[in-house]
């Protein structure tokens, strides 16, 4: 009776490629991890701003990750393939070959990263257009998304890239494609990151208006003709080659992709909540918010009509829960600055060999001597004296601003492992503030929002899951599975493999509850007070910049 049960198990694959590892895990129908495995990926910095990687690099990864974690399993048993990715853009030449998007002419570093910032001046043109279709991404395009850094390829690297390019990807569409031999893009994609949109497809005069008319030319064959809705099975399936680097059959499903945060949403949102006692309980769905956070944070929410959100990119139409408008907000840094932080200060090399010998990770070290050194104190009180404006490498939401920098307001002379605590608690209490300001804005805008759920690496970390809840005063739902962005990426594979009617179906049969962080309710005050500094930290920063322009 044991085999029989084992026997009638269904899995599925996630596959994650993240800004520095590719993940992937084997998940069955009721959405646990069964198997995991990660490897990291190279990333290149040829000069200051510019972040570059190898498609060839990553597919290695994939099929390394994958192999490991279908290893000893029946292969009849999975059933699809689902892949997510961070929203990078891959260049091919029309053989499919990788084009190089640097000066150097290296061919294997064929993506420019999503958090790459080399098209300032391209985007601010952009921008200065108004055109309509910037009403859906919050008003203002961000550096990150496709159009500038195309524009940035003509007119930097124009014969030697951008004359001999047949095709451009967001990543998460080149995995589909190199699975399955079949050049169609996400809805999730094209929607999100290129300008495209679910109602009127792709705006010619758009694109001749920002000098891409190129593209318009063969019907946007470059940048995709044929768009498949999250989850929609991809052509036959794997490919015998894609099968044989994957170490899975010929054949099975593999699902139309997604961003990497929008899987991390799709993992964690949809969670039946029935018996935690939480606001969102018998409320629809929107009345949460997914917070996805790692090198990045991006907060995505949900409505029945459409939202719009000033600094906040969208509405997007079925671009991650189908049959509903997203709003993603988001955080250009977190994990990325809270690791800046703690490894630029003088008193880090104490802080790894303590942690070291105590058999401790830095950041549980580091919330462990906060412990100590808070007295009679809550933790979160220690930084009334110090504070943090988040924003080293921009400000994505809702203030759109790439110029903006970090400021800390409060340093001493001191420069032991006290202080490097309270830096990387100020830290996070900013990040959380940063949090605070993007959903007061997407409620100002008309959103509901009762409830936050956390995933990604830094929902790890206890302090900062307590600082989010604490701060916006709003309970944190973390996933029973860690690994929610795998999960989501598994739910596509499951809807593509045609065991689950809907997305719908899947999420809420997949994503399960762990545990329920609740606010400090006494602490509201000294967080409403540290929000009033937070705020007028921008405004500071704003007018000492209008002081020296007029230098």
């Amino acid at each position: 009776m044991q085999c029989e049960k084992q026997a009638s198990i269904k899995y599925y694959v996630g596959i994650d490629v993240g800004s520095a590892s590719v993940r992937a895990a084997l998940v069955d129908e009721s959405g646990t991890v069964v198997a995991h495995a990660d490897e990291p990926i190279q990333i290149w910095e040829p000069q200051p701003d510019h972040y570059e990687q190898s498609s060839a690099d990553i597919w290695a990864a994939c099929c390394s990750v994958t192999k490991k974690v279908v290893s000893g399993v029946d292969a009849s048993q999975i059933r699809g393939v689902g892949f997510d990715a961070t929203c990078s853009l891959v260049v091919m030449d029309k053989q499919f070959q990788p084009l190089a998007v640097n000066s150097e002419g290296q061919n294997n570093r064929n993506v420019i990263m999503w958090m790459d910032h080399r098209a300032v001046s391209q985007v601010e043109r952009i921008n200065a257009t108004q055109h309509r279709v910037l009403s859906c991404v919050g008003g203002v395009m961000s550096v990150e998304m496709q159009p500038p850094k195309l524009l940035w390829i003509k007119e930097n690297l124009q014969e030697s890239c951008w004359e001999k390019a047949g095709y451009f990807f967001d990543l998460p569409d080149f995995l589909s494609w190199k699975a399955t031999g079949v050049t169609a893009r996400s809805l999730c994609t094209v929607v999100c990151k290129w300008t495209y949109t679910s109602d009127g497809g792709w705006d010619d005069s758009f694109w001749k208006m920002i000098g891409l008319e190129d593209l318009v030319k063969d019907k946007y064959e470059k940048i995709g003709n044929h768009i498949l809705s999250p989850g929609e099975p991809v052509g036959k399936g794997l490919t015998p080659g894609a099968a044989k680097d994957l170490g899975l059959p010929e054949g099975i499903a593999v699902a139309a992709s997604l961003i990497d945060a929008h899987a991390g949403g799709l993992g964690v949102i949809g969670a039946d909540v029935k018996g935690h006692n939480l606001p969102c309980e018998n409320q629809p769905i929107t009345s949460r918010v997914a917070m996805i956070c790692g090198t990045s944070s991006c907060h995505m929410g949900v409505s029945e009509v459409p939202i719009f959100v000033p600094g906040v990119w969208g509405p997007y139409f079925s671009a991650m829960v189908p049959g509903l408008w997203l709003n993603e907000g988001g955080q250009s840094a977190t994990g990325k600055l809270i690791d800046h932080v703690v490894r630029g200060h003088v008193a880090f090399p104490e802080l790894q060999s303590k942690a070291a010998a105590s058999a401790h990770n830095i950041y549980t070290y580091l919330n462990s001597h906060l412990d100590v050194i808070k007295k009679s104190l809550p933790v979160g009180f220690l930084t009334v004296d110090l504070h943090v404006w988040p924003d080293f490498h921009g400000n994505r939401s809702p203030l759109t601003d790439l110029t903006l920098k970090g400021m800390v307001v409060g340093l001493t002379l001191s420069q032991g492992l006290d202080e490097l605590a309270l830096i990387y608690l100020a830290t996070i209490q900013a990040i959380a503030l940063g949090t605070r300001h993007i959903l007061e804005t997407m409620q100002a805008a008309g959103h509901d929002i009762n409830t936050l759920f956390l995933c990604g690496g830094l929902s790890k970390n206890p302090l900062f899951v307590q600082m989010h809840a604490d701060i916006t005063g709003k309970p944190v739902v973390l996933s029973k599975e860690v690994e929610s962005v795998l999960v989501g990426a598994a739910i596509l594979g499951a809807c593509a493999s045609g065991d689950f009617a809907s997305i719908k179906e899947a999420m809420e049969k997949m994503g399960k509850i762990g545990r329920v962080v609740q606010p400090n309710r006494g602490h509201k005050r000294f967080y409403d007070k540290k929000y009033e500094v937070f705020l007028k930290l921008v405004e500071h920063q704003r007018e000492y910049r209008s002081i020296m322009n007029s230098f």
